[in-house]
């Protein structure tokens, strides 16, 4: 009779041992990445069940790149993004970027949805070096976006060349070009990441009332043989740089006083047109195609131009600078 006690104790414990374990497993989500279409689209499906108070699966991350077969719209849910404007001030006041990018996809498209508005227009410059694949897939994001757009002419980049000005330059011809009406472009690169949201970065702008922010002093010492010597862009199996050829060059058009300041800028849609479109601006590109770093100097050089006939009487330093509102990794 014992027996038969201590048998039915034993099976009754180990009942209840298995039921707890069997139990506890369903309360531990595995953490899984989404790598196939229909584990994406279970997420979408979680979504909708959580809608209709039914019982859900929850994966940690949201899905990344590559895009793979997600349609547009479910991929900006997941992801994020924001599809609306958020106010009234910030629609008034749509902006423009400039993004040059060459590498780390994940690094630019976290950039990228940081500083997304629907509102806004951006231009990206694939350095026409960088792989077909993380051309393929800057594309794919981008083909989601109405008011974003990889640019029409891309430059294969030498860092601190005319190439990188000259990448600046294409997308701005583009964003010129564009209907959105906005009101200060911002340039940055892949690395940059914002510091304030699109409101707080529209209502500094706004203080601004219409100046462009090209902070610059006379060249400093160190920066005075960069627009000295000719320079020459070199690509080629030892890599990509700019070489100092220790040949004099001839001294600036129109007695421009060159000036040398930060390669980010925010300009107005009035001063890029300018750029395009004054003889000052036009040859002082072609002079600084032989420098080393032209758009620390460019951009600046121009804005000091003092000319009651230019759209933007701006010809003071700013002590303020665009880099203020975003910090690179």
């Amino acid at each position: 009779m014992n027996f038969w006690k201590y048998y039915l104790f034993a099976f009754t414990v180990l009942t209840v041992v298995i039921f707890v374990i069997v139990y506890s497993s369903q309360l531990i989500l595995p953490k899984r990445r989404l790598n196939s279409s229909s584990e994406r689209y279970s997420v979408i499906n979680a979504c909708k069940d959580a809608l209709e108070d039914k019982s859900t699966f929850f994966w940690e991350k949201t899905l990344t790149s590559p895009l793979g077969s997600v349609p547009c719209k479910d991929y900006l849910i997941l992801n994020h993004y924001i599809t609306s404007p958020l106010s009234e001030e910030e629609v008034a006041f749509p902006l423009a970027y400039v993004l040059v990018i060459h590498k780390d996809f994940d690094t630019f498209e976290r950039l990228f949805r940081a500083i997304y508005m629907p509102q806004n227009v951006y231009c990206v410059h694939v350095d026409e070096k960088a792989t077909a694949e993380f051309k393929k897939t800057v594309w794919q994001l981008l083909s989601c976006f109405q008011n974003a757009f990889i640019a029409s002419k891309i430059e294969p980049v030498v860092y601190a060349g005319i190439s990188r000005l000259q990448a600046d330059l294409n997308c701005l011809k583009d964003l010129v070009a564009s209907e959105v009406p906005w009101k200060y472009v911002i340039n940055t690169c892949g690395q940059d990441f914002p510091l304030k949201t699109n409101k707080e970065i529209v209502q500094y702008l706004k203080g601004f009332k219409g100046k462009n922010i090209t902070p610059g002093v006379l060249p400093p010492a160190h920066a005075i043989g960069r627009t000295k010597y000719v320079h020459q862009e070199h690509i080629g199996k030892d890599g990509s740089f700019v070489k100092n050829t220790n040949i004099l060059k001839t001294s600036p058009p129109h007695q421009l006083t060159i000036y040398f300041g930060t390669a980010y800028v925010a300009l107005t849609r009035d001063f890029v047109n300018f750029i395009f479109h004054d003889k000052r601006a036009i040859d002082l590109l072609h002079w600084s195609k032989d420098t080393y770093s032209p758009d620390e100097h460019f951009w600046v050089t121009l804005n000091r131009i003092p000319n009651e006939e230019k759209e933007v009487r701006e010809t003071e330093v700013l002590c303020s600078s665009p880099q203020s509102l975003f910090k690179a990794k």
